[in-house]
């Protein structure tokens, strides 16, 4: 197509905000003279796609104009990060000198990395860019092939993955058909979601750490469990992921935006079915477990978001690390604060921890002796603040398994079977909690809804005054008793909490005694 004067077009891209996206018009302006300005708050990764935009036209058979080129990616007042916007400036470009018909440019969103050959790299992102574009009505979204699955997830939205910038070009001048992708979000849904790798009917003996990790799935409770080298704590905690109730369809698609801002998503993905469960190193910094950064990505706790977070040896992580957690794990959403904005990125996840008894492992092992002083141990322990512990509901003592039980040859129960229990109990605080917004789970709770889900008999009252007393309990570590008490009555089907509820509440809090390590 010969080189025209079309004097200004318009193509749209989009910036990713937290997790949710804006739509950026980039307006080309052809004229004669022969500069070049990129203006609108770019930085330096888009200022450069000047150069990559260049080669990847010449080595496609098109040309970079030899005219004064002025864009502008509006709004203006929003910083435009990364290379993914090559793709809409080359488009743009290319419109605007008339080396493609700009009829239809108009109608699509249009992102990607350009590389020097023409060819597309994958971009972060691309769910929640889609979501935005079939808010705005577009008719469809062009990006590379790699994402192309997880865009289309987003229904009523004409999804094209392309290979590279001549695709795009031939299809927006008519001379080329491509197929858009079409996943069926609820078919694959439903086929994968009870899938798992590891399950619990693998773990012999610890029936009383299974009991407690079905409660803390039941009610969405924090765990941690303290014991031994190699009595199974890790390996327990791989599989509650198993026992958690499924993904809701609206909650699969809340966890998949998050991670496809952070870029974790594969191009076979299309929407994650299974609840994410996140292992950072304990030598993991402060802003990589919250999120934040310079340009802030979503942290470990948000990628855990309606998962499981599992920081193994608790007591290795840096204080300060631990420390940033308390606040997310009361609201459940972490705000990352700069000068000129504040993103907020959810981060409602179940909290497993464990950790050796002391600095040796061997404190209360059946077998072998403790070499570590009185004094070590509580130094060992003070490594996890009181009011850490105090957000974690249960505390439950995990002890090396023996040799008989090990070797047992009986059929145990399957994560599927003990997933039917949770899943009842989950339905029963739906119920109670339709009412409330963001509450879900009993964990949620706040103190209003403790006092009128959590009403103890007298019997239950003396019981748990007795407790506190002899234990010397905190008045959040009483409302986490009271949570996790309605918990185990609801997975026994009774509306009233019991004394035998509460005295197996009161139990998980091994952390909580006086005389722990001495």
């Amino acid at each position: 197509m010969a080189e025209t004067s079309n004097s200004l077009v318009k193509a749209y891209g989009s910036a990713v905000f937290g997790i949710d996206a804006t739509t950026i018009t980039v307006e080309v302006n052809i004229s004669t003279g022969m500069t070049f300005h990129l203006v609108g708050l770019p930085d330096s990764a888009v200022k450069e796609s000047q150069q990559r935009i260049n080669a990847a036209l010449q080595n496609t058979g098109f040309h970079f104009p030899g005219k004064k080129i002025v864009i502008n990616m509006a709004p203006a007042d929003i910083r435009k990060e990364g290379s993914a916007y090559d793709l809409t400036l080359a488009v743009g470009i290319l419109a605007a000198s008339g080396q493609i018909d700009a009829a239809q440019v108009e109608d699509y969103v249009i992102m990607g990395e350009l590389s020097l050959d023409g060819s597309l790299q994958p971009i972060k992102g691309a769910l929640p860019i889609a979501i935005k574009a079939r808010e705005e009505g577009f008719k469809g979204f062009i990006l590379p092939k790699q994402n192309a699955r997880e865009a289309a997830v987003v229904n009523n939205l004409e999804v094209y993955g392309v290979e590279n910038i001549r695709q795009v070009a031939d299809f927006l001048n008519g001379k080329l058909q491509l197929e858009p992708t079409i996943v069926n979000t609820r078919e694959e849904f439903a086929n994968s979601i009870n899938h798992w790798d590891s399950d619990f009917a693998d773990v012999r003996g610890q029936e009383n750490v299974k009991r407690a990790m079905e409660i803390a799935a039941a009610g969405g409770h924090n765990i941690i469990m303290i014991g031994p080298p190699g009595a199974g704590k890790t390996m327990l905690a791989k599989r509650l992921p198993s026992i958690l109730p499924p993904f809701t369809l609206h909650e699969a698609l809340e966890t998949t935006k998050i991670h496809s801002v952070a870029g974790k998503i594969d191009k076979d993905t299309s929407l994650m079915t299974k609840r994410p469960f996140r292992s950072p190193h304990h030598t993991i910094s402060d802003v990589a477990l919250v999120g934040g950064g310079t340009f802030p990505q979503p942290g470990e706790i948000s990628l855990a978001h309606n998962g499981v977070l599992f920081l193994d040896e608790l007591p290795e992580f840096q204080r300060t690390v631990l420390e940033v957690m308390r606040q997310p794990l009361e609201d459940r959403v972490i705000t990352i604060s700069r000068a000129r904005f504040t993103v907020e990125y959810p981060a409602s996840f179940m909290l497993v921890a464990s950790m050796n008894p002391c600095p040796c492992g061997y404190y209360n092992h059946p077998e072998k002796e403790c070499t570590c002083t009185p004094m070590m141990r509580q130094k060992y322990m003070s490594r996890i603040s009181g009011p850490l512990l105090d957000r974690i509901d249960i505390h439950i003592e995990v002890v090396p398994v023996p040799f008989d039980k090990l070797s047992g040859k009986e059929q145990l129960e399957t994560s599927a079977q003990i997933r039917e229990r949770v899943t009842r109990a989950r339905a029963i605080q739906q119920e109670r909690f339709a009412d409330y917004q963001g509450v879900h789970c009993n964990a949620q709770m706040n103190t209003r809804l403790i006092r009128k889900h959590c009403v103890l008999s007298a019997e239950c009252q003396q019981m748990i005054k007795n407790a506190m007393e002899k234990i010397g309990l905190s008045a959040r570590a009483y409302d986490r008793i009271l949570k996790v008490s309605r918990t185990i009555a609801d997975l026994a089907g009774e509306p009233e909490i019991k004394p035998e509820h509460l005295a197996e509440a009161i139990q998980y809090r091994s952390l909580d005694r006086d005389n722990w390590g001495k």
